[in-house]
């Protein structure tokens, strides 16, 4: 009899022991970003940022994963080359304002799952309002990898100082074309580029010729400034630049975006 409780114990006790291992005890600890990494803001505190993908206002309309907090975390080449078009901008009187910096892996598979999501057309009539979801692959607007998961391409924008706040964006509340007038678009205090930010629309492309005037003149300067700071454009979106040559041109992360993520950096 007291074998048969000797041995009864000692199963309880184990099982209690795995059950106390899995699976929070078992759980692997988040990545962190290498060395090579750091927080913007602490190379240059005066760029503007505005990280989109922490908030609703994104073509999915909701936060996208691995987004924890707002913080803009670039390669360290990247963002000292940022630091040095910001200082050339200040003396003109613009800011750079960041909408999107490193990207985990994992976000760009929640954008996956959406594109294949046919319907859920919540954020059309913003961000792709002439383009038929079950195109965005083939037309390129989504991919199953991204260059900003390598840690140097940046999203931005030039901004006009002093820079007038954006306001919260409201879940639920009417949505303009991103290709509709300035003065009908969501107003994110930007200069005038033709578009608002993630247009899928190819009057997003850098060159596109039906953008003239002032539009056009907003997104030369934007790109020459980038271009003498060693940026490289993305044709079909004149926000787009990665800086080369990057240091991790193979590599992508899936590290959070949060400032443990670049501790101390």
């Amino acid at each position: 009899m007291r074998t048969a409780l000797r041995v009864l114990a000692a199963t309880a006790a184990a099982l209690l022991t795995v059950t106390a291992l899995s699976p929070a005890a078992q759980a692997r600890p988040e990545p962190r970003a290498p060395e090579e990494f750091v927080a913007l803001r602490s190379m240059d505190p005066t760029i503007i940022q505005e990280m989109r993908y922490t908030t609703a206002h994104t073509f999915m309309g909701e936060r996208a994963d691995g987004y924890r907090q707002p913080v803009c975390i670039l390669t360290r080449p990247a963002a000292r080359a940022l630091h040095l078009a910001q200082q050339r901008l200040l003396r003109q009187g613009y800011s750079l304002k960041v909408y999107d910096c490193y990207r985990p892996q994992r976000a760009v598979d929640h954008f996956v799952r959406w594109a294949k999501d046919l319907d859920d057309q919540v954020m059309k009539d913003e961000f792709f309002p002439l383009v038929d979801k079950e195109r965005l692959f083939e037309d390129g607007y989504i991919a199953e990898k991204s260059g900003h998961s390598r840690g140097s391409t940046v999203d931005l924008t030039l901004v006009r100082l002093p820079a007038l706040p954006t306001r919260p964006y409201r879940p639920g509340e009417p949505l303009s074309p991103c290709f509709a007038p300035k003065g009908e678009r969501f107003p994110d205090s930007s200069a005038d580029m033709g578009t608002g930010y993630d247009c899928f629309d190819t009057l997003s492309h850098t060159d596109d010729p039906r953008i003239q005037g002032l539009q056009r003149a907003n997104r030369k300067f934007l790109k020459r400034t980038l271009t003498e700071a060693g940026f490289v454009n993305l044709p079909e979106e004149w926000w787009h630049f990665t800086f080369r040559p990057e240091p991790f041109p193979d590599t992508y992360f899936d590290f959070p975006v949060h400032r443990r993520s670049v501790a101390g950096r």
